[in-house]
């Protein structure tokens, strides 16, 4: 029984310590009131300019303006396939050159291993769905959203692209891409609404402070590397067809 008095006690002792740290007077706690109403300012900022960038730049297929390029971000292979997240920005991407909306599709994502190649498994996905091998171009350093936006604009040359993602992450993609110097408007995924969704829009919440990192201070890619004339080749080919 003394055993549990005395856990008893420091638990009390805790309480009496945290409860006289608070402001005990009007002014203090005012001022934690500010403190906690600034925190959640903060907190909020990045998202919020998140929407600002991307309102008026979300589209559907059927409406989207034509751009020369799509660009296509990874979302996962499993088994060396792409996840269904990734087949359906994939197939929309296939929609919108079926549609001529665009000509060329660039696609990004993660090869930093040689049994994991994203870009490989997007190509051989969209020629099965009829988009020529000669109208997609591969980045195989898309490691991250930012990365990709950079090569887009400065490895490849894209100056104007539609972008296709889920529509969790579809603002942040526009966002990022703006920073970037990319004129680009957005076809968002729809999706059911999932445990996958749910974990997707959350994590775009922890995601939004490290986007608006990446657009205030302008970070290289992790890797950068040299121009690469893909992009240019493949609507060359595209306007002489």
């Amino acid at each position: 029984m003394s055993g549990v008095r005395d856990r008893m006690s420091g638990v009390r002792d805790r309480l009496r310590t945290a409860l006289g740290r608070a402001p005990r007077t009007r002014r203090g706690r005012r001022r934690a009131v500010q403190a906690v109403m600034l925190g959640t300012v903060l907190a909020l900022t990045p998202a919020t300019w998140m929407h600002l960038t991307a309102d008026g730049r979300l589209r559907t297929t059927a409406d989207v303006p034509a751009r020369e390029v799509a660009v296509v971000f990874g979302a996962g292979l499993w088994k060396g396939r792409p996840t269904p997240y990734l087949a359906h920005r994939l197939d929309t991407a296939a929609e919108l050159y079926r549609s001529g909306k665009v000509k060329v599709v660039l696609v990004t994502g993660d090869n930093s291993r040689i049994e994991y190649d994203e870009p490989d498994a997007m190509r051989t996905y969209l020629t099965a769905r009829g988009v020529p091998d000669g109208r997609i171009v591969s980045d195989y350093a898309g490691f991250d959203t930012w990365d990709s936006c950079v090569r887009a604009k400065k490895i490849f040359g894209v100056d104007r692209a539609v972008l296709v993602t889920q529509g969790f992450h579809i603002r942040r993609a526009v966002a990022l891409c703006d920073a970037a110097g990319v004129d680009a408007y957005g076809v968002g995924v729809a999706e059911p609404l999932d445990a996958t969704w749910y974990y997707g829009g959350a994590r775009e919440l922890a995601a939004a402070g490290k986007a608006a990192l990446d657009a205030a201070l302008e970070p290289d890619p992790r890797f950068l590397g040299d121009r690469e004339p893909g992009v240019t080749e493949a609507l060359a080919s595209a306007t002489a067809g």
